[in-house]
C-alpha cells in the first residue's frame, strides 16, 4: 500500500474533494493541514509550493488534485 499525504487547509474546496476521492476508493491517507500543523507550511515552502492540495504518494508530490495523476501514480 502507498504511503500518501495530502497537504490541506481548513477553507480549501479542491483539497475537500481530493479527500472525498481517496475515501471513496478506499485509500488510507495522512492529512497535513497546514492550518494546524506548521510542519506541514514549512515543508510546502520548502518545496516552493504556493498552494494545496500537494498530495504526496511514496515520496512524489502531485501539486493539485489532479485524478489522472493520482491514478497512474496508484496504478489505476
Amino acid at each position: 500500500m502507498a504511503d500518501i499525504k495530502i497537504y490541506t487547509s481548513n477553507t480549501c474546496v479542491f483539497c475537500k474533494a481530493a479527500k472525498q476521492y481517496f475515501n471513496d476508493n478506499n485509500i488510507e491517507f495522512t492529512e497535513m493541514n497546514i492550518d494546524e500543523n506548521p510542519d506541514a507550511v514549512e515543508y510546502l515552502v520548502s518545496k516552493g509550493y504556493r498552494g494545496v492540495p500537494v498530495i504526496n504518494i511514496d515520496g512524489e508530490d502531485i501539486v493539485g488534485f489532479d485524478k489522472p495523476a493520482i491514478e497512474a501514480k496508484l496504478g489505476f
